[in-house]
């Protein structure tokens, strides 16, 4: 962690956990059957890709699942519900450890999301970083470079004294391809154990 001076945190398995099978069992559930093997197959494209880089609303996302999946007549609260049910929850402990890391790091999030994941729990991470990045308020998208190029526009830090945390390989490239440090969190290992 030697001149590292800023740390960048994803949102998704990084900070917040996820259960894919959940998420897809839900959309089994409401009749969006086609939608779940997006989800199982963890496809990010099309009406997803859409609605993380702001192309389009909430309800036009719930117009194209039930276009894409003949007979299902879910509402849009009913969409909505088995869209969020990908996330379970932020554990306290890492809201803990955010918390303790600011008096040494300047902290920021870089996340590619949408307003049905990151609306329900903003509120758990007020306080903790200088500056968050959100895809569908950028209308970018990780790892494209001009999302990381942004962030480093925006905030002034450097490449060079930042690292950047996410559970994507494809993200920490982009990342590492324009001289930010990368950890890349796999699963069963939490960024925790980093020597911070």
């Amino acid at each position: 962690m030697q001149g590292i001076k800023n740390i960048v945190f994803d949102w998704g398995g990084v900070l917040i956990n996820l259960d894919k099978v959940r998420c897809v069992e839900a959309f089994d559930k409401i009749g969006a059957h086609n939608i779940s093997s997006y989800v199982d197959e963890c496809r990010q494209e099309d009406l997803f890709h859409d609605l993380e880089i702001g192309r389009i609303t909430v309800p036009e996302f719930c117009d194209e699942v039930r276009r894409q999946c003949p007979g299902c007549v879910a509402t849009d609260e009913e969409i909505c519900w088995a869209w969020g049910e990908l996330l379970t929850g932020i554990p306290e402990y890492r809201v803990e450890k955010l918390r303790s890391l600011q008096s040494r790091y300047r902290l920021f999030l870089l996340s590619n999301t949408n307003v049905i994941h990151w609306e329900p729990y903003v509120h758990r991470l007020e306080g903790c970083f200088d500056k968050m990045f959100l895809s569908y308020e950028m209308h970018m998208v990780k790892p494209d470079a001009e999302i990381f190029q942004e962030v480093l526009r925006q905030t002034g830090i450097r490449a060079e004294e930042t690292l950047y945390l996410d559970d994507s390989a494809n993200n920490c490239a982009g990342a590492a391809a324009l001289g930010i440090h990368t950890h890349h969190v796999k699963e069963g290992d939490d960024w925790l154990s980093l020597p911070f």
